[in-house]
């Protein structure tokens, strides 16, 4: 079969592993440019460390296409798989380092720094992220996955392989939670006193 494709195209994330599984190169870029800045992103929250979510971008990604040439279609949702090899192998990582603070992950330096937007952006950003590190490791991949990912309570049940309202459960707690941390640095970080 001799298709082109690109991470915007119509083909289904499970027909291009398929293809892929049956030795189409093309298919696994495809969707390495569809799925890996989302893995990348996921890891990125839950990690804290921009190398650190490279490797086990790269890593879930090795594991994708191993498992490409004996995938099932109709069983799971590709990006589900994906998510849960990230966030479980996200997870792994957390625990073997527990003797690092989570909050001492380094600062990327903001190339754009001079715009005022720019800077107040970055400081929220920051801070979210120091927060996010402080929450118990499921209710923080709850969140990064609902509220920054964007994804569904049923795709995040099948993800974290736990029911929709352990989901609902662990969001809700880690909203509050972050909404605590975060409270006394409102006016610093320029949402004033509404």
């Amino acid at each position: 079969m001799d298709m082109a494709f690109d991470a915007r195209d119509d083909v289904s994330d499970e027909t291009l592993l398929i293809l892929y599984g049956k030795g189409d190169g093309r298919a696994a870029r495809a969707l390495t440019l569809r799925l890996g800045p989302l893995a990348y992103r996921v890891a990125l929250r839950m990690l804290g460390d921009r190398a650190e979510a490279e490797d086990l971008t790269q890593e879930a990604l090795l594991r994708l296409w191993k498992i490409a040439p004996d995938w099932r279609p109709g069983e799971a949702k590709v990006s589900t798989w994906l998510y849960r090899v990230v966030t479980n192998l996200a997870t792994d990582r957390l625990r073997r380092r527990r003797g690092i603070g989570l909050d001492e992950a380094p600062e990327v330096p903001d190339e754009t720094a001079s715009a005022l937007e720019r800077m107040i952006e970055t400081d929220r950003a920051r801070a979210l992220d120091l927060a996010l590190a402080q929450l118990p490791a499921r209710q923080r991949q709850a969140v990064v996955l609902r509220h920054l990912e964007g994804m569904s309570n049923p795709e995040i049940a099948a993800a974290m392989e736990i029911g929709v309202e352990a989901v609902e459960s662990l969001t809700s707690r880690g909203k509050r939670a972050l909404a605590a941390l975060l409270r006394d640095r409102r006016e610093e970080l320029g949402y004033g006193h509404d």
